[in-house]
């Protein structure tokens, strides 16, 4: 069967060959056009279309470069503080104010706090210093001191901007100075971004059951406008095909690109790429790219205009990537300038890294600095989750033929944010709570940076042992103690003095459905074949709290109906019960608040703070210490049901 284009993966190497042999042929590989603009401020930030040549030098004369006095160097050689040197006033010398022309007969400048004014009697003038009727100088001034030359900053016919430079604002004031009113700037590409889907409803709509918030649209607009681009946003158009196909084609007729957002996939209701290809040329459906792979490209061809046609997944998370990967890089190529290369550094991973064998995997991470090691931490990785993308630092590319990485490889990181801001991030990795959120919160006003990352108590303990975190929240019960944390420091730090500094105190408890329509009470019902339970991960803190109040009951995991349907965090844990995947899970009652679920009390637990003691006492962590003494921040959890505060801040031992 011959090869169709309709959603095949290929590389993306072969999918920008596709798109770029495309707009060659169809003459748009090159700067859509130019505008001719008076300087103002708003043009920070566009793209010069021609270059800037001066039409006169600046300065375009020799001028003073300070108060004082105008005079011939050579006059003044023989003055010394015992034996000064006089000079008339107005043929030898002259007062001129900064920015002054300096007489052509001059060739320096000496500063006025260097002159004694002289009156007619040869005394020290008082009335007018500026006009004196001579000066006296203790110091010999050098040849063209305190004088900026003609053309010492821009000399009439050089090149001052070249074509392509990205406008600053000091660029405006060079601009001026060198004798132009206007700046030929490149036009801002056009771009039409069209959502679809009959699923989704506006911002502002309270959704119902099914219905999803467009907001996709909102983020590729920001992008463009980011990138140098004009966007549109059109209204929400239906999965309906002859709807959407005349919806392109007007887009096509008044717009540059046109980005169809979803129905890119090969479902029965998905109609871009068909649409694509009855306006025009479908040059690519599929790319081996995570996330993202269902990308369309394409030429439309409306009304005698050649219009390329971007289709981005409806995933949050994908069609952000596909405008940085695709659309970035084609606004750069119209608008003349260079695409944007992101700052890099080397980082070890956190934790193995698996990836599909035949996809370029554009990975998610939070960057931070431990000791004098850069670490990378992988984030949520669902075409779905835009905040993996909110709370990432850059982008870890697991190129297609891998598996993935070890934990512990070195990687290059694609940075959102500059080094300096990484530097000034703590680093935590451990259990889950909501409040970290808020520590974080309070964090950002003291200039710090709070990146967490949810593996687990357990987790969290192991990666203070490796070097890879500065904190780890925990909260491991010991069966044989009753103690909270100790045990566990002691066992899996043996070798790294700690300081173990006190959170918080809250509840554990079943989270049900409002109303509670199982009539759940407590740990005893998960044994009943009609409740379903949604568990936390291995390792941590509140599945060794379940596993031991289990025991205790003497009921058995595999008992317990979905004991192996796990989740990350307790807001996870709640979304799976709101949504009808469980009937229960265990968990805190803010995450039960959040998700507008039933809380039923079980336990109470203590989640502590596990600090290195070199990272205790290091200036990086002296925030996070006062934010827990913040009388503010504390009234801020007490704000949260199920939680007491009377451990936070508070030493428990020093290891």
């Amino acid at each position: 069967m011959a090869e169709t284009p309709y959603l095949h993966d290929i590389p993306l190497e072969e999918a920008r060959r596709r798109f770029d042999e495309a707009l060659s042929a169809a003459g748009l590989d090159r700067v859509l056009g130019s505008e001719r603009l008076p300087l103002s401020p708003e043009l920070v930030g566009r793209v010069l279309a021609e270059p800037v040549w001066a039409k006169i030098s600046s300065p375009h004369y020799h001028a003073a470069a300070m108060d004082g006095f105008a005079v011939r160097w050579e006059q003044t050689q023989d003055a010394q503080p015992a034996t000064p040197v006089t000079l008339r006033y107005g043929e030898q010398a002259q007062y001129v104010d900064t920015g002054d022309p300096v007489p052509e007969w001059a060739n320096a400048v000496v500063p006025i706090e260097d002159v004694e004014p002289l009156n007619k009697n040869g005394g020290i003038e008082t009335k007018d210093v500026r006009h004196p009727y001579a000066i006296r100088l203790r110091k010999a001034a050098r040849p063209w001191q305190n004088i900026r030359p003609l053309g010492e900053d821009i000399v009439a016919t050089s090149l001052v901007l070249p074509a392509g430079h990205v406008l600053r604002p000091v660029d405006l004031g060079a601009i001026a100075a060198c004798g132009h009113t206007e700046a030929v700037v490149a036009r801002r590409p056009r771009v039409a971004i069209l959502p679809t889907g009959t699923e989704l409803v506006p911002i502002g709509t309270e959704p119902k059951r099914g219905d999803i918030l467009e907001f996709n649209s909102l983020v590729l607009a920001a992008q463009v406008i980011q990138w140098g681009g004009e966007p549109t946003r059109f209204p929400i158009t239906p999965d309906d095909y002859e709807t959407l196909r005349e919806r392109v084609a007007e887009a096509a007729r008044e717009h540059d690109l046109v980005i169809v957002n979803a129905g890119s996939s090969a479902g029965s209701e998905d109609y871009t790429a068909r649409v694509v290809a009855s306006l025009g040329e479908l040059l690519v459906h599929g790319i081996a790219v995570r996330p993202g792979h269902p990308v369309i490209m394409g030429i439309l061809h409306v009304e005698g205009r050649a219009v390329p046609v971007i289709g981005a997944p409806g995933y949050p998370a994908s069609a952000a990537l596909t405008g940085e990967i695709f659309v970035e890089p084609l606004l750069a190529r119209w608008l003349g300038r260079k695409p944007h290369r992101p700052q890099t550094l080397k980082a070890h991973l956190t934790r193995k890294l698996a990836s599909p064998a035949g996809d370029d995997d554009y990975v998610r991470v939070a960057v931070g600095k431990v000791d004098d090691k850069w670490l990378a931490a992988p984030l949520a990785r669902g075409a779905g989750v835009l905040t993996s993308l909110v709370r990432a630092d850059g982008i870890v590319i697991v190129p297609r033929g891998l598996q993935g990485y070890d934990a512990g490889a070195e990687v290059e990181v694609r940075l959102y944010r500059p080094p300096h801001e990484l530097e000034d991030t703590i680093f935590a990795i451990g259990s889950h709570d909501v409040i970290l959120d808020l520590l974080a919160q309070f964090l950002s006003a003291r200039n710090r940076r709070l990146a967490s990352a949810h593996v687990g108590s357990l987790g969290g303990l192991v990666a203070l042992r490796r070097g890879e975190a500065h904190i780890a929240g925990s909260h491991l019960l010991d069966p044989e103690s009753g103690e909270y944390n100790l045990a566990y420091v002691r066992r899996y730090l043996p070798n790294t003095p700690v300081v173990l500094v006190g959170f918080v105190k809250r509840e554990q408890g079943l989270m049900v459905l409002p109303g509670n329509p199982k009539g759940i009470r407590g740990l005893e019902d998960l044994r009943r074949p009609d409740v379903t339970f949604v568990n936390r991960q291995r390792g941590a803190g509140t599945r060794v709290l379940l596993d031991y109040h289990l025991s205790r009951l003497g009921i058995k995991p595999e008992e317990v109906r979905g004991y192996e349907m796990e989740e990350f965090t307790h807001l996870s844990v709640a979304a799976a019960v709101k949504t009808g995947r469980a009937d229960c899970g265990l968990g805190i009652p803010a995450a039960a608040q959040a998700l507008g679920l039933d809380f039923i009390p079980l336990f109470h637990e203590r989640y502590d703070l596990v600090i290195p003691k070199r990272f205790y006492n290091s200036p990086l962590l002296k925030p996070l210490l006062e934010v827990l003494e913040d009388e503010e921040f504390r009234a801020a959890v007490l704000r949260l049901p199920g939680y007491e505060i009377s451990p936070m801040g508070k030493v428990i031992t020093e290891d």
